[in-house]
């Protein structure tokens, strides 16, 4: 049984090695990207549109609604990063249907890449809408007390992040081998219908938190509107 997709060696040369984790992700990346030019190169603006393009604009608008529920304004801005987060995590999740197939979410070197990518992306978008130095200044708030605690807390929960998504992957795994040796028929099938069902769970709670971060980012560190004085009623 194995309990990462590391253990699973491809190919080595003395230290280099191609592990299931690397083979798998990038698969996955390359599914995704075929994919969104196979459905994007005719898109159709009538009426009539293909089933793979109604799927894509299901989609989109899932994705878009729920950033716009967190509090990030024109979503459109964020959903290159946070879908495709999504659905690379959703699609590790789906393709565990096939045989020998182990998610690369269930590393902790991809897991970390993930939480690392998020710890990029928040400084990003906070210093590209609110500048550097306001963003800067917002870990010395409310006092320059704050600032070490300010820092710990970024990396705190980019650790968070990638243990969270770790180890729900790989428990699932773990589950449905054990299973595996002890009941081989219809235990497995449930726990693996209950393990997509996790996987989907856990691509939504991740793609959420990211743009939580990010709304925090950007919209505690807005600088606050001017206030105008109310015109003056004369009798």
């Amino acid at each position: 049984m194995r309990l990462s997709p590391d253990e699973l060696i491809f190919w080595q040369y003395g230290f280099i090695k191609l592990n299931a984790t690397i083979v798998y992700t990038w698969g996955l990346m390359l599914v995704l990207a075929i994919g969104s030019i196979l459905i994007t190169r005719r898109i159709s603006l009538d009426l009539k549109r293909s089933r793979w393009q109604v799927l894509l604009e299901m989609i989109v608008i899932t994705i878009n609604k729920q950033i716009e529920d967190v509090g990030l304004r024109d979503p459109e801005r964020y959903i290159g990063f946070l879908g495709t987060i999504f659905l690379f995590v959703a699609l590790a999740s789906l393709c565990t249907v096939i045989p020998g197939y182990d998610p690369p979410t269930g590393s902790l070197s991809t897991t970390t890449s993930l939480a690392l990518c998020v710890l990029i992306a928040v400084p990003y978008f906070g210093i590209k809408y609110q500048g550097f130095s306001s963003y800067l200044r917002s870990y010395a708030e409310p006092t320059v007390i704050m600032l070490p605690f300010n820092i710990i807390s970024e990396i705190s929960r980019t650790l968070a992040l990638a243990v969270r998504l770790f180890g729900n992957m790989m428990s699932g795994g773990m589950i449905i081998a054990i299973l595996l040796t002890i009941t081989p028929f219809l235990f497995p099938i449930i726990m693996t219908a209950l393990g997509l069902l996790t996987g989907m769970v856990q691509a939504y709670i991740f793609t959420i938190l990211a743009a939580v971060y990010i709304a925090a980012a950007i919209g505690t560190r807005r600088p606050k509107p001017e206030h105008k004085p109310e015109p003056e009623h004369t009798a």
